[in-house]
């Protein structure tokens, strides 16, 4: 044992291996979340070139988009968190 683990507790020999950032990081995409991205560019192109909307589908995208980007600052994983809080009724109706 060298001094630097002097008084660490230390892992079996054999049973320890690296973990790479990109295993626990969320998948972005401009800093907002994979699937969110997808959706809210779908759905503003979808308001822009197939209703031929382009500036109500251009500030929907932004807007949506920067809402994605804020709430992943927030917290990485809101939407899994939106969606259980959405699947679960609570608890205790006051």
């Amino acid at each position: 044992m060298s001094a630097a683990n002097e008084g660490a507790p230390g892992f079996a020999p054999g049973f320890e291996i690296p973990l790479h950032r990109s295993l626990t990081e969320p998948i972005l995409l401009g800093g907002a979340p994979r699937t969110v991205a997808i959706a809210n560019g779908t759905l503003a192109a979808a308001v822009g070139l197939g209703l031929q909307l382009w500036i109500p589908g251009v500030v929907l995208w932004i807007v949506g988009h920067s809402l994605a980007v804020w709430g992943a600052r927030v917290d990485p994983q809101f939407m899994q968190v939106f969606a259980r809080h959405i699947k679960h009724r609570p608890l205790l109706d006051v």
